[in-house]
């Protein structure tokens, strides 16, 4: 069997390569950018009033004028109204151009203005320049605003805007398909009978996908060979992932891998060194074009495997870092006989000092599913060791 650290290097090493796609600027938001993003023009692209008060030449004022007859109003919009007299001043608005022949603005709240006639009340602090944002202080034309590889947010988006790009090249986003197998499983809108349950891993995985920004469809498959076959090879051809559930570990109804293998579908791994989820399965089509994850069908097992390998994975397909795992401290002892990584679901918490703590949560096996509405991560402890005293420090994979 394969070791957790090993299976990352083995997804590293089949990565899915999506393809680019040019999208409306305005629909890209949580996207990763495939372009780089220049200024058009400088930034500002003039010399930009930053106050609301009234523009001067600094010269005047040097040579002892504090009083200044307003000769006019200069608004943020308005093409740019010279400083008739530059002795006098105009009215100015924030973001508007300043007036040629003014250098200076002065506040409101440093001026006193009666009869059309703005006196400062205070000039100790006045300079040239004051309240000026100068032409291509931020940015000149052709400098890199936003670079490729960045996922764009509402304020990326305003970059965007701000240069006249109603489009973005951004990396496409995987097109994705969750099934479940399984004869004991029935869809949310039927009755169980006693022998069966109702599919809910495959709706934990779109959610989660659904994180990602992935639409991704569901499909439900009974344990029959020439039935996955089927299904499995349509959806192989109209989608670039597939994650299954269920079917991977060494049942008589366990078909998946034997079908995958059949469709071409090249095993990296099957079986991890881990509790829960030692049966997942990874494998891809010649060139990574298509790339499938089978988990197991236990939901613990399921949710694991997807948080600490499938998430990262599909993030650094679409052009974006993966998640990092969370540094935590063990609030509680937890003793773990097998030389497996064990996967604990647990509960997280500020501690006074700042350091996470992990309250680890047991619950009765990779069944019991309905313990996970307590946890926010699966704390990730090594092999080869059987007691984790409180204060241990290890990873933790959120879960949202």
């Amino acid at each position: 069997m394969l070791a957790a650290a090993d299976a990352d290097i083995i997804l590293a090493r089949y990565p899915l390569t999506l393809t680019t796609e040019t999208v409306p600027f305005d629909k890209a938001l949580g996207r990763i950018l495939a372009e780089t993003i220049v200024a058009d023009r400088d930034f500002p692209p003039f010399d930009r009033v930053a106050m609301d008060g009234i523009a001067i030449n600094y010269d005047a004022l040097a040579d002892g004028k504090t009083a200044f007859t307003i000769l006019g109003t200069q608004r943020a919009g308005e093409p740019a109204q010279p400083l008739p007299d530059p002795v006098a001043c105009l009215e100015v608005m924030t973001g508007a151009i300043l007036p040629p022949g003014a250098d200076t603005v002065i506040r409101y709240e440093d001026l006193s203005i009666v009869d059309g006639t703005a006196t400062l009340t205070a000039h100790d602090e006045v300079q040239r320049g004051l309240n000026v944002h100068p032409q291509g202080t931020d940015r000149r034309p052709l400098d890199v605003l936003l670079s490729a590889g960045v996922q764009l947010r509402p304020v990326d988006l305003a970059v965007v805007a701000s240069v006249g790009q109603t489009s973005v090249s951004v990396r496409r986003r995987p097109r994705v398909a969750v099934i479940s197998t399984g004869d004991e499983l029935v869809d949310i809108h039927q009755t169980p009978l006693p022998h069966q349950i109702r599919q809910s891993n495959a709706y934990l995985l779109q959610a989660a996908l659904r994180d990602l920004g992935i639409d991704a469809g569901v499909y439900l498959f009974v344990d029959d060979i020439t039935t996955i076959t089927t299904g499995i090879s349509t959806l192989l051809s109209t989608h670039d992932v597939l994650i299954s559930t269920g079917g991977v570990s060494a049942g008589k109804a366990d078909f998946v891998p034997d079908i995958l293998s059949g469709l071409g579908i090249h095993r990296h791994f099957h079986k991890i060194e881990q509790r829960p989820g030692r049966p997942m399965w990874f494998g891809s089509s010649a060139g990574n074009e298509r790339v499938v994850f089978a988990l197991p069908g236990n939901p613990v097992s399921t949710t694991m495997c997807f948080y600490r390998y499938v998430r990262p994975y599909l993030q650094r397909a679409m052009g974006g870092p993966a998640d990092p795992p969370l540094f935590v401290q063990l609030a509680g002892p937890v003793t773990f006989k097998p030389e497996l990584t064990y996967f604990i679901p647990a509960r997280i918490e500020d501690s006074p000092n700042g350091q996470l703590l992990a309250y680890p949560l047991p619950g009765s096996g990779s069944a019991d599913f309905t313990n996970l509405t307590a946890a926010d991560a699966f704390v990730e402890l090594p092999p080869h060791e059987s007691l984790f005293p409180t204060g241990t420090v290890a990873q933790a994979w959120s879960i949202g």
